[in-house]
């Protein structure tokens, strides 16, 4: 049986409908599973990573989990996975746990705290660290739709956007073929491209041009206000900085994973671009 976390997920949502084509035994859980709507004949269980009463439940009779955790409580989750018989856990973690500052990096730090927690259990753990989601877009999308510009403090800051599909393909992967167990991979799309050059990728896409507002730091943090918690948006902040003019080092992990290139980001923009024109 095969356990699938944050269910509501882009990738989770996609890793539980391969499972369920091949015919393998999937359960998908949420801290809100009313709100699922997985295939048929997928079982969905309440599973909030926050609250260790909902882990015996979820984990009954499973032996393989892909896992999207919060720091706080994985001692808890890794504790009773273990004593309900998982042998596997399948952990979506980033590729900024790879960076010199990792532990003074909000965001990094949970995911290397959650690396850390599970490479400390008994657990055999495989680690997919992606690194920057195509779909991180999609914020984009309201100012687009209404003509309005993107706002981007470093327009010139490089990214590796990588396909949620190809995410999910590679952790498919991961958790079915025994040769990748406990393996360490970095996944990214197949090329390294400035916020700019999306802009213009998904501009050809939609047909019609996106404006661009070069924004001061604060000018960006007070747009996100409502939005990104101060802490996390300069981690952001910081690390576009640190990547402005400078391209992301690549992989071949998707292809060696699953068998294929990485989808381009113009291929993501295609799939979503309904997301950027006018309802």
């Amino acid at each position: 049986m095969y356990l699938i976390t944050g269910g509501r997920g882009a990738v989770a949502t996609h890793l539980t409908t391969l499972l369920h084509r091949d015919g393998l035994p999937v359960r998908v859980g949420s801290a809100r599973p009313e709100d699922l709507t997985p295939p048929d004949g997928v079982a969905t269980v309440r599973l909030d990573l926050t609250d260790p009463a909902t882990f015996p439940a979820a984990l009954d009779g499973v032996t393989t989990v892909f896992l999207y955790a919060a720091a706080d409580r994985i001692g808890d989750f890794t504790a009773e996975a273990h004593r309900a018989g998982v042998t596997h856990v399948v952990l979506l973690s980033s590729s900024s746990v790879l960076g010199p500052a990792a532990d003074d990096e909000p965001l990094a730090k949970s995911h290397l705290d959650v690396e850390q927690a599970l490479l400390a259990s008994p657990l055999t753990t495989t680690i997919l660290r992606p690194g920057s989601f195509a779909s991180n877009a999609t914020a984009w999308a309201w100012p687009i739709k209404a003509g309005r510009p993107v706002s981007l403090p470093y327009p010139h800051a490089h990214n590796d956007a990588i396909h949620e599909h190809d995410v999910a393909e590679a952790a498919y992967a991961a958790v079915t073929d025994p040769r990748h167990r406990g393996g360490r991979f970095t996944l990214t799309g197949p090329a390294s491209l400035t916020f700019a050059e999306q802009i213009e990728q998904l501009a050809a896409v939609i047909g019609r041009p996106i404006p661009v507002h070069h924004a001061s730091r604060e000018e960006w943090k007070q747009e996100m206000a409502d939005h990104i918690p101060a802490v996390y948006a300069d981690a952001l902040l910081n690390w576009w900085e640190s990547h402005d003019g400078k391209p992301t080092p690549l992989t071949d992990a998707v292809e060696h994973l699953t068998g294929h290139p990485a989808r381009p980001f113009a291929t993501w923009a295609a799939d979503r671009a309904t997301d950027f024109t006018a309802s």
